[in-house]
């Protein structure tokens, strides 16, 4: 029986068919004509996670489950490592770190949204570290606090200790770790992250909170201490319609005095969905946390070419400047993407700003070397300031070196075409 007159045999059914083919890099979704009105909602909320988890499996990742023994805790955590599928530990290329808590359900949501914008190139390859505790009421235990101050105290301040202490140093140690770090978790344990940030020099650089239970005080405490931070931090706060009276409380009194707490160095994002439960939103809200702490890593929108194309001029250092920031907060350069040239290109032009194509010429060369891509610009250059020798001449150079995209021999030779076309004009 063929694989559709084995789909037609369940036509009526509700159930929710994911294939994937893992060699071609398909997946196929058959979603049945009805679902009865009580589970409307619940598949609006899940279908996404079901698809991301999917792609995570896919676009498979490497997966290393450990045993790691802390000599601080007294006791065997379980943590699951996952590399990018194409992870090289040679020490040029950095990785973000992610660690997140409750790793049990929590790992493999954050693995499937990476998974599926790795294809894309909109956020960064990292390492994700899970961290098991939900067992034996260690939960509850890990995250202990002191009633008046909130921060971490007992068995709290043990589990602290042990991800500053070992668990990040063991990864940095065994793994191409870059110097943005971030933590991740849900409920007490989103309350818990916030301790990092209380360091004289915050521990992480990203804060995703999903349902938070602050512990006391701190919707109070982490506004004023972003207030004074001199280092770029990335912070997200989602809650629910569904969450406990007292979080959503609590997260509306600290998005207030968030508000009030101006920080150019802060990029903070809070969100509150509506018509989702305490455990669904993390469905919702990890990829707009995910795509919220990397902004910083994503391609020229149209908003950010909206606001490149209304500078008076500098549109090229604009785009050198992007890349430089990126560098820095990753640890290694990151290639210029060629639709991001493009971009800047349409600005510069729209502009009348030609002598910026020299260094979008020179930014070119450097990402791209020996292709014809640098040429294309030096060239365009010499078009549009009106010396059409010169620009002949740098298209026909440019025959030699290598494609890539677009930006062929064939096109180079219609450039020159269209500019011999028009000399004497």
């Amino acid at each position: 029986m063929g694989f559709a007159n084995r789909i037609n045999n369940f036509a009526g059914q509700p159930f929710i068919f994911i294939a994937a083919f893992t060699a071609q890099k398909q997946i196929i979704i058959i979603l049945p004509p009805y679902f009865p009105p009580q589970y409307r909602k619940v598949m609006k909320n899940n279908l996404v996670l079901l698809i991301l988890l999917v792609f995570s499996a896919v676009f498979a990742q490497k997966k290393k489950r450990e045993e790691f023994y802390s000599s601080i805790l007294g006791e065997t955590r379980n943590i699951t490592i996952i590399t990018p599928p194409y992870y090289k530990d040679t020490g040029e290329k950095k990785y973000p770190l992610v660690i997140v808590l409750d790793g049990e359900y929590l790992l493999e949501p954050f693995n499937g949204i990476f998974a599926y914008t790795a294809y894309w190139d909109e956020l960064p390859e990292v390492i994700l570290v899970g961290i098991n505790q939900n067992k034996d009421n260690m939960r509850e235990s890990v995250t202990e606090y002191e009633e008046q101050t909130g921060l971490p105290y007992g068995k709290g301040a043990q589990f602290f200790e042990f991800i500053t202490q070992e668990l990040v140093p063991y990864i940095e140690e065994g793994y191409s770790v870059g110097p943005m770090k971030v933590i991740a978790g849900h409920n007490i344990t989103a309350g818990f992250i916030n301790a990092f940030l209380l360091k004289e020099k915050p521990f992480f650089n990203g804060y995703i909170n999903l349902s938070p239970d602050f512990q006391p005080n701190m919707e109070d405490f982490v506004p004023a201490a972003l207030q004074s931070l001199k280092t770029p931090i990335y912070y997200y706060v989602a809650v629910a319609d569904g969450d406990a009276e007292d979080i959503r409380n609590k997260a509306k009194i600290f998005n207030t005095n968030m508000a009030a707490a101006s920080n150019p160095e802060v990029k903070y994002r809070f969100d509150e969905f509506k018509s989702t439960t305490h455990y669904a939103l993390a469905a919702c809200a990890i990829p707009a946390a995910i795509y919220h702490v990397f902004s910083f890593y994503q391609p020229i929108s149209s908003q950010e070419f909206e606001k490149i194309a209304s500078l008076p001029s500098g549109q090229a250092k604009y785009l050198k400047d992007k890349y430089e920031a990126m560098k820095k907060i990753l640890g290694y350069d990151v290639t210029i993407r060629l639709n991001d040239f493009k971009a800047v290109e349409v600005a510069i032009l729209k502009k009348g700003n030609f002598e910026e194509l020299k260094e979008l010429s020179s930014l070119a060369k450097k990402n791209y070397p020996k292709t014809i891509f640098g040429e294309y610009y030096t060239g365009l250059f010499y078009e549009k300031t009106g010396d059409k020798k010169k620009a002949l001449k740098t298209y026909a150079n440019s025959y030699s070196l290598n494609s890539i995209a677009e930006y062929t021999k064939d096109f180079m030779i219609q450039k020159a075409e269209s500019v011999q076309s028009t000399e004497g004009n």
